[in-house]
């Protein structure tokens, strides 16, 4: 019998784990923004989308930091964990 999704709400507390290493990272309408490329001391660490337009990057707050890293994705950022995505809040 197939395993449903883990779906995390806004209601609950959003925890990223190493688990989320290699899930897509979408915006609240959807768009691919990267992927989670690593995970480090309780940080979880996107490597963008070639394309991500800089607006959005700097209202991340990633564009200060090491391209080689990848950016950290904070989890007040984060609307929900599926078993394959994870969707920003929509105010991001």
């Amino acid at each position: 019998m197939p395993v449903p999704p883990v779906a995390t709400t806004a209601m609950s507390t959003i925890q990223l784990t190493d688990d989320d290493v290699g899930k897509t990272v979408v915006t609240s309408t959807g768009d691919e923004v990267g992927i989670v490329s690593g995970y480090r001391y309780g940080t979880a660490y996107v490597d963008p989308d070639p394309g991500l337009k800089t607006t959005v990057m700097t209202t991340l707050g990633w564009d200060d930091i090491d391209d080689d890293d990848g950016y950290p994705l904070q989890a007040d950022t984060v609307d929900t964990i599926t078993e394959d995505q994870i969707r920003l809040s929509s105010g991001v």
